[in-house]
């Protein structure tokens, strides 16, 4: 299994040599550099190889938000997690929209930071729950006066069964957990989940489930 190279960016050594400890302990992981500050980040990834930036939000010189939207310009190979202490809405959506590609609350434990490292690895988006769920609930807040609620019709490019995995997904159950329930493998659902986001030209988890509720599959 190859390497996961991890930069680790925080203005806080006590923070930066926590993380760093956390996912020693992981195999597969290795922790190959560090830096106190969006500009050290970007001199990093220049000078080493790096699979992930995990990054402070707040920092001085420049900050994570600042740093992600150069390195997923320049390196686009490059993954980032940002770490946040903040839910409000306005920062989650700088976030969502600046290319990271994950974003856990800085009290994250060592699972939940394997969890979104590998989903990342996978080309797939992390955003931990509750900062998904902040985003959605903003969204349908903003727009609960329009009517934008769409309901199924013939245009529906979804199967009935891609429909009832979609629900199942966007519930946050486990790709083996709706294998057992529907009694199909896991390959089976993993060619399902694809199948969705490329009908609907969808790149993330989140983006699931956004498109579930404003078809009524879900409510939040």
């Amino acid at each position: 299994m190859k390497t996961i190279r991890i930069l680790i960016v925080d203005d806080h050594a006590l923070i930066r040599e926590g993380i760093k400890a956390m996912l020693s302990d992981i195999d597969g992981f290795e922790v190959v550099g560090e830096a106190e500050n969006g500009k050290e980040a970007i001199e990093q990834v220049k000078k080493i190889s790096v699979d992930i930036v995990i990054i402070d939000i707040s920092m001085p010189l420049m900050n994570g938000i600042e740093a992600i939207k150069i390195i997923s310009n320049d390196f686009p190979t490059i993954k980032t997690i940002i770490l946040t202490i903040h839910s409000e809405v306005e920062f989650i959506e700088q976030i969502y929209k600046s290319g990271a590609t994950g974003c856990l609350y800085k009290n994250a434990g060592k699972s939940e930071f394997e969890l979104a490292i590998q989903t990342i690895i996978k080309g797939e988006k992390y955003f931990c729950r509750a900062l998904s769920e902040n985003i959605l609930k903003e969204h349908f807040k903003k727009n609960e006066n329009k009517n934008i609620l769409l309901q199924f019709n013939d245009e529906n490019p979804l199967t009935k069964r891609e429909i009832e995995i979609l629900k199942l997904l966007a519930e946050d159950i486990s790709n083996q957990a709706i294998a057992n329930k529907l009694f199909i493998s896991y390959r089976t659902v993993e060619t399902h989940r694809k199948n969705i986001m490329q009908k609907l030209k969808l790149n993330s988890t989140v983006a699931l489930v956004k498109y579930a509720v404003q078809k009524g599959i879900i409510s939040i």
